[in-house]
């Protein structure tokens, strides 16, 4: 056996080793990266901005850079654990800020002040780095049937503690598919958008509207002023109807739903 793989040997054994030796965490390993990787970032924060001015003022004004939207996810996996596993793997490149299991068990896996890579390539409104501002959390479901109900009360609880906690707004509620019209359909329309709205988080469209939409109405104006990137009008209009129609998801505006759009649309202005 030469050198390179017994060394490559020992790195297996090591590892195999530590995550024996605590059976009750399995995530040890990683939680240790985490507090490594989080110290290298603590270090940072504390160098004084003294690079190009040695004779550098600090203010005393200034706190943390906080969140302001939270972005809905479901994870398209087969349990909350296979999510975790994902999340903790350096090679997949994802993860999130909160995972809430199917039976509403919430693990927070990364501080809301910390950037989580969950947005991927996406857009809303003028903000096209979603992951800079916003918090992620990812619901244990595989896109094709209901959210339970515990699942979903563990959500709105959780939603009601960062709304209070960074000021977040009602309308900065929304889902993947909507950052992401192109590449992306979750929260799927089965997610109960309607029943958060009336909690306070995000938008939904009045019970009783106009019968009719003005004629100069224009739906790629009103898809881009709620924040929608219109640059595939297609994309943008099945993920308008995802989030706001559900029991109809194609790519065509009916009377209805541009009925349903001017109302949205009016609530930005």
């Amino acid at each position: 056996m030469n050198l390179k793989n017994k060394y490559s040997l020992l790195i297996s054994f090591s590892v195999l080793m530590a995550f024996a030796s605590c059976s009750s965490n399995p995530y040890a390993p990683t939680n240790k990266i985490y507090k490594r990787q989080a110290k290298s970032f603590a270090k940072i924060i504390k160098q004084a901005p003294d690079t190009l001015d040695k004779n550098w003022i600090g203010t005393t004004n200034f706190n943390l850079r906080k969140p302001n939207f939270v972005i809905i996810h479901h994870t398209a996996q087969k349990s909350s654990e296979q999510t975790l596993r994902t999340f903790t793997m350096p090679k997949t490149q994802v993860s999130a800020h909160y995972i809430i299991g199917g039976d509403g068990k919430v693990y927070h896996i990364l501080n809301d002040y910390l950037r989580a890579w969950h947005g991927g390539v996406a857009r809303w409104g003028n903000v096209n780095d979603i992951n800079s501002v916003s918090i992620g959390i990812e619901l244990d479901n595989d896109g094709l049937s209901p959210f339970s109900e515990i699942q979903v009360n563990s959500l709105m609880t959780l939603l009601a503690t960062l709304k209070k906690s960074y000021n977040i707004p009602a309308a900065n509620f929304i889902g993947h598919a909507d950052i992401a019209p192109a590449r992306k359909t979750d929260p799927s329309n089965y997610f109960p958008w309607q029943k958060l709205s009336e909690k306070g988080f995000g938008l939904w469209q009045d019970a009783f509207f106009v019968d009719t939409v003005p004629e100069s109405f224009n739906p790629q104006d009103a898809l881009r002023i709620i924040g929608y990137n219109t640059s595939d009008m297609t994309a943008a209009i099945r993920a308008f109807k995802l989030h706001f129609i559900q029991s109809d998801i194609t790519p065509i505006l009916t009377d209805e739903d541009k009925r349903v759009l001017y109302n949205l649309y009016r609530k930005y202005l």
